[in-house]
C-alpha cells in the first residue's frame, strides 16, 4: 500500500477539495498521503494501518474527531495534528487533553501546516529514540564510528570535526546504513532546528560531510544520492 522510503500520513477530513489541495501539497513534500472523508473510515484506516502522523478534522459525518481521537488513544499512540472550522479555546483544549499532539484552525496556511506536522513528527521520532535506547550505542559503519553520547565521531581512529548539523545528519545515515533516507526524514532526525532555513541548505551540509568523509565528489564511498529520493550511507570495507 505505501512506500516504505515515504512518510505516510492519514488525513480523516470531509472537505473533499480541502484533502485534495492539502494531499497534493504534502506530496510535493515528499508524503504520502490517504484521505478519508468520515470519522467511521478514518478510524478503521488509521488501527489497521500503520501511518507516523494524522490530520484530524473535527467535525466529521458518521463520528466527530473527538471520538475518533478518544478511541484512537485507546490502541495508538501515533502523532494526531486536529483541525477545526470553529477556533473555539474549549475546542482546543478538548482536542489536547484528549492526546491531540496540536490543533491547528482551517485558516491556516500551507506552510503553517507544513511547520506544525513536522513538529509533531519530530517530537515523535525523539521520543521513540530514546524510549528504544536508540542513541545510546556508539554505530560502526566500516572504519567510521559515530558516538551519540559524546556527540563524537572518528575516521580511521581519527576525529571527525563536525558541525552540529552535520553530526545529526552523520548520524542519521549511520543509522540507516545501507538504506535510502528521504530530504524529509533527514529533517526529521534534526532536531530543534529552523526547518525552512535547513531544508535549503540539507545539500550543502551532505557536500560538507563528504568532504570531511574524505568523498570523492564524482565516486563517492560513503555518502550516495539516490536521484530524485534521498541519500544512503554506503558500507564501505574498513580500511
Amino acid at each position: 500500500m505505501f512506500d516504505s522510503d515515504q512518510m505516510r500520513l492519514l488525513i480523516v477530513e470531509d472537505d473533499v477539495r480541502l484533502c485534495r489541495l492539502v494531499k497534493e501539497y504534502l506530496e510535493g513534500m515528499g508524503y504520502s498521503v490517504t484521505l478519508a472523508h468520515t470519522g467511521p473510515a478514518g478510524l478503521e484506516l488509521a488501527l489497521n494501518h500503520a501511518f507516523h502522523a494524522l490530520i484530524l478534522d473535527v467535525m466529521l459525518p458518521g463520528m466527530d474527531g473527538f471520538e475518533v481521537l478518544r478511541r484512537l488513544r485507546i490502541h495508538s499512540n501515533v502523532p494526531v495534528l486536529m483541525l477545526t472550522g470553529r477556533g473555539e479555546e474549549a475546542d482546543r483544549i478538548v482536542g489536547l487533553e484528549m492526546g491531540a499532539d496540536d490543533y491547528l484552525p482551517k485558516t491556516f496556511s500551507t506552510r503553517e501546516l507544513l511547520a506544525r506536522l513536522r513538529a509533531v513528527l519530530r517530537r515523535s521520532v525523539i521520543t521513540g529514540a530514546q524510549a528504544g535506547g536508540q542513541r545510546k550505542a556508539p554505530l560502526v559503519v566500516g572504519d567510521l564510528l559515530v558516538d551519540p553520547e559524546s556527540h563524537t565521531a572518528t575516521l580511521a581512529g581519527e576525529p571527525m570535526v563536525l558541525t552540529r548539523q552535520e553530526f545529526d545528519l552523520l548520524l542519521a545515515l549511520a543509522r540507516a546504513s545501507g538504506r535510502v533516507l528521504t530530504r524529509e526524514q533527514l529533517l526529521l532526525e534534526v532536531a530543534d532546528r529552523d526547518f525552512e532555513v535547513f531544508d535549503r541548505s540539507i545539500d550543502v551540509h551532505i557536500s560538507s560531510l563528504r568532504k570531511k568523509l574524505g568523498d570523492d565528489a564524482k565516486a563517492p564511498r560513503w555518502i550516495l544520492t539516490v536521484r530524485g529520493v534521498g541519500y544512503t550511507m554506503n558500507r564501505p570495507e574498513a580500511t
